[in-house]
């Protein structure tokens, strides 16, 4: 239990660092989006695949990535079936603020969070391989279709997974890691040092996005989805993980412990990102993502405490 709270010191001891940088102002008004982009497009994919690569291929693509996948769709549905039929939202709406309920941000914390408090940053490989090449063609496709009326063509879809730089990253690791393939030392340590940078500034690009944000603005927000949404995220997703990876899948010890903590992750941040893109429930996703990310450290520390 030691090891798991100085994890989360750890996370949250950088992220603190990232939110006075912000607030000082040291890195520019475009700190935060020039952190993330080099995460995402340069720093993190080095990473998962060095880590993959290294990895049991097997152990990643068996029950973990089978409960990333049950647990993130039933908390769609479930929500998509409130906002709908309860609440009256519009499709798109609907679509938007399922993927704020079920999402997570298995990037900017799932990596940190893996790697610190799971002992392992390959926890959150089924996780990652589950939303990028599976469940974000899908609902970018719906929203495509209910937002204009373009239909996207299985060409389009394909390419836009194939040139992610997650997944270009992890397949790579894959083929490595089931190859038994290994990069020269030479050519290793300019990886391994390029990848080095991915968690740090991930968290601090975290951090510098915390500065200023106020959630749940009268009159603005729509507090009732948000609210659902949140407790759906934090409360319905790892409850449903826990419930089929142990009574379902049988799962128990630290590979239930990661599954849960996987699914108890904050809303990814690129919902929102989706949602301005098609100006569908921006509020509500911007919102959920802000109050998720705040209380999910409370979140993973009760399951930690709970199932570690």
């Amino acid at each position: 239990m030691a090891g798991v709270f100085s994890g989360f010191f750890i996370v949250w001891a950088v992220i603190l660092a990232g939110y006075m940088v912000g607030r000082r102002g040291v890195l520019g008004p475009h700190g935060q989006e020039i952190l993330s982009k080099f995460s995402f497009y340069v720093a993190s994919p080095p990473l998962l695949f060095l880590t993959i690569s290294e990895a049991d291929v097997a152990r990643m693509f068996s029950a973990p990535l089978l409960v990333a996948a049950v647990s993130a769709v039933l908390t769609t549905l479930a929500y998509a079936g409130l906002s709908r039929w309860v609440l009256r939202r519009d499709a798109a709406s609907t679509v938007m603020g399922a993927q704020a309920a079920s999402q997570v941000n298995s990037a900017n914390l799932g990596i940190p969070i893996a790697t610190f408090v799971l002992g392992d940053a390959t926890q959150v490989v089924p996780v990652l391989l589950f939303q990028l090449a599976l469940n974000t063609p899908v609902y970018l496709t719906i929203m495509d279709t209910l937002t204009d009326g373009r239909r996207p063509s299985l060409r389009t879809v394909a390419q836009n997974v194939v040139t992610n730089p997650m997944i270009v990253g992890s397949v790579l690791g894959i083929l490595f890691a089931v190859t038994g393939w290994r990069l020269p030392e030479v050519a290793e340590e300019p990886v391994r040092l390029i990848a080095g940078a991915s968690i740090p500034a991930m968290l601090m690009a975290f951090g510098i996005s915390l500065v200023g944000a106020v959630p749940l603005r009268r009159g603005e927000s729509p507090r009732r989805d948000v609210a659902i949404a949140s407790v759906f995220k934090l409360l319905l997703h790892p409850l449903l993980a826990f419930l089929f990876a142990r009574f379902v899948l049988g799962l128990d010890g630290h590979l239930l412990y990661a599954v849960v903590v996987m699914a108890a992750l904050p809303t990814a941040q690129n919902i929102y990102v989706a949602a301005v893109r098609y100006g569908r429930a921006e509020v509500l996703c911007r919102d959920t993502v802000l109050v998720t990310t705040v209380v999910a450290m409370l979140t993973m520390a009760v399951v930690a405490l709970l199932l570690s």
